[in-house]
């Protein structure tokens, strides 16, 4: 009620920071409404941040957008590119940002990305995350295209609850309207947190003595409803499962959580590949990980989302993917291991923010519970932050070099003056106005002042001009 006017009979950019669950995506939709009422010869562009969001919005807007309004819908992402042609027909173009980067890097040759009038950004805060870089560049970037074309380009921005959601609203171009950031505990369906603290300094054990306590959370606060159960990595969903299996064992009735006849289950099971899933679904808990061949995965899903087995045990990737009804979820542990460092760390917040959220769900549920283990010593931690408002910085100064150079060989940096503009329309550049000396050192400014005379003039990139942005000999590899 709050964003209606403003989304649908105005063209003001919006920011609004909002719980998970709380109808963001009706935002959107909103706002895509009013360019095919105003615009409709323009295109719409949806930005989510991973496949499996994407995958969720195209089979919602092609029932609800495409054969109801008659609006063509496309998909464009790593596994799915249509062909120009099917692109430049298409009224709403669904993709994630490093495909949209890629395809709006050329935009002087390639009409439809000047068509675009609208382009709504799913999790922007998800800017301090390490894909973050590329979300600045896509709203810096059409902030350049459409002050150098005099075409304006409506952004919206969707985002859990902000704390610095001024110095976001402040990039966005957003001045007295359009800025809605409600408070964390602002949800459509009431969240009871219970969050408790695990000792012991190695994780597998410490992951083992949470599998008790995530049975006695199942038994207490939801018995017959749906449970999802969050855990870090493929082999944890399988410990986790076998461990309920066999607490299971002690109970009167073992298949409690098998909600069909255990003859159905078992032609099921019949068609199922994963060993470790046939086992666990004829106790009607599911497993849900990357690792399953898709007509696995699809059979878990549609049992739970059907009612038909109550617990689903899936890896995190999945509290970002699918909109799951459940009124229980158990977050099994806040770390995972991070091959590139080579040891266990902590989820970022957003992800619990996002599996939390999973709870209660407004179009199944009145109330949702969500159990939260954790490290004993990270127990304050948590109990303070699932709280605040969440602040989002800037990542784009490690990977600036990359990004310039990609638009000094796209043409779009021609000299030192636009590179300096450039880096103005940025997000990294309203942080850094905010508190310069942590930021970056004065040299950084000199670096970017001394680039060759190649670029100064406007010549075209050579080696040379990007070796003083990079410090290799190279023009990157692009």
């Amino acid at each position: 009620t709050q964003l209606f006017h403003v989304l649908y009979h105005s063209d003001h950019n919006v920011l609004l920071g909002a719980p998970t669950g709380s109808g963001k995506t009706i935002a959107a939709e909103l706002a895509i409404f009013r360019l095919f009422r105003e615009r409709p010869k323009d295109k719409a562009v949806y930005i989510a941040p991973l496949k499996a969001l994407v995958r969720e919005r195209m089979e919602d807007w092609k029932v609800r957008i495409e054969q109801k309004l008659g609006k063509k819908v496309v998909e464009l992402t790593g596994d799915v590119t249509p062909d120009m042609r099917a692109i430049a027909k298409a009224d709403l173009i669904v993709t994630t940002p490093e495909k949209w980067d890629g395809v709006s890097r050329s935009w002087q040759t390639r009409s439809y990305v000047k068509a675009v009038s609208l382009i709504v950004i799913d999790e922007i805060h998800l800017l301090g995350n390490d894909r973050g870089p590329v979300l600045e560049v896509i709203v810096s970037r059409t902030n350049f295209i459409s002050s150098h074309t005099e075409r304006k380009v409506r952004v919206v921005g969707l985002s859990t609850a902000l704390a610095n959601a001024r110095d976001l609203a402040d990039w966005l171009g957003i001045v007295q309207v359009g800025l809605y950031n409600f408070r964390p505990s602002v949800r459509p369906v009431p969240l009871d947190v219970h969050i408790s603290g695990f000792p012991g300094q190695h994780y597998c054990p410490r992951m083992a003595t949470m599998n008790k306590p995530t049975f006695q959370a199942i038994k207490t606060h939801s018995p017959t409803k749906p449970v999802l159960v969050f855990v870090s990595s493929r082999r944890q969903t399988r410990l986790t499962a076998l461990d309920l299996i066999a607490f299971l064992a002690g109970e009167e009735d073992p298949k409690q959580w098998l909600h069909m006849p255990e003859t159905e289950m078992e032609n099921i099971i019949s068609g199922v590949r994963d060993s470790n899933l046939k086992l666990t679904l004829a106790f009607g808990i599911g497993i849900h990980h990357a690792g399953l061949v898709e007509r696995d995965r699809k059979i878990t899903e549609e049992l739970f989302v059907n009612s038909k087995i109550q617990i689903l045990i899936a890896t995190s990737t999945l509290a970002w993917g699918v909109n799951f009804p459940a009124h229980l979820v158990v977050v099994k542990g806040t770390e995972y291991y991070d091959g590139k460092t080579r040891r266990y760390v902590d989820f970022p917040i957003t992800d619990v923010l996002q599996m939390m959220g999973r709870a209660g769900r407004p179009q199944f549920d009145d109330q949702g519970v969500a159990v939260i283990l954790v490290h004993d010593i990270k127990k304050h931690f948590y109990k303070k932050f699932l709280y605040e408002p969440f602040p989002v910085e800037s990542n784009l100064l490690e990977v600036l070099p990359d990004h310039l150079n990609a638009e000094i060989v796209a043409g779009t940096i021609t000299s030192k003056q636009d590179a300096m503009d450039y880096i103005t329309w940025t997000y990294f550049f309203r942080r850094l106005l905010m508190n310069p000396s942590c930021r970056v050192s004065s040299h950084f400014w000199e670096r970017l002042s001394s680039t060759s005379p190649g670029l100064c003039t406007g010549t075209a990139c050579a080696p040379a001009a990007c070796s003083h942005l990079h410090g290799t000999n190279t023009c990157s590899s692009y």
